[in-house]
Order: C-alpha cells, then structure tokens, then sequence
C-alpha cells in the first residue's frame, strides 16, 4: 500500500539559542534519518523556554511520520508552485 502513511517514534536533540546573534532551534535525530518531500517531524515535549544570551540542547522524542506514494509525489508536484513565488522578485521606483 504505497499511498498510506507510516509512523515511528525516534529519539532526538534539540539545540535552542537565542541570542544577538541568532534565533534558532535545530532538530537533530538519531541515527540521521533521509527527510524526503511529504515526511513530517513532530517533536514531543513541554516548550523549551530559552533566557536571552542562552544556548540549551535537550533530550526528546519525536514522530517521524513518512509519506506514502501519492503523498510524496503530490507534495513534489505541489513544491514546484511553492518555488516559484521566491522567484517572482520586482523593484518599484517611488518618488520621496
């Protein structure tokens, strides 16, 4: 049945910083699995609560949630579209 979707629970890192220079969260799973185009990553737990000036990682689970064939192929189909709106770039003269 390659249009249903399957699931599995997958231990993972999470890195938090917020600070001048940077605002960000990765997510790190183990044992480095391929993320194609349909999968979803659900990460599980309380919220990371991060103080200005601070860099956390922590320990959670996570839902990777693979795509099936038509889901996949839909999404493909579908990220072409998406693209095409970081392509559409125009600059407009306005008098001061």
């Amino acid at each position: 049945m390659g249009w249903l979707t399957t699931a599995e629970t997958i231990a993972c890192t999470v890195a938090v910083e917020h600070s001048n220079e940077a605002l960000e969260a990765h997510v790190a799973l183990d044992g480095n699995p391929a993320i194609q185009p349909g999968d979803r990553v659900r990460v599980h737990g309380d919220a990371i609560r991060v103080r200005f000036g601070e860099k956390i990682s922590v320990r959670r689970s996570a839902t990777l949630t693979r795509a099936g064939a038509l889901l996949r192929a839909w999404t493909r189909f579908a990220g072409h579209f998406g693209m095409a709106e970081l392509y559409e770039v125009s600059f407009t003269g306005r008098g001061l």
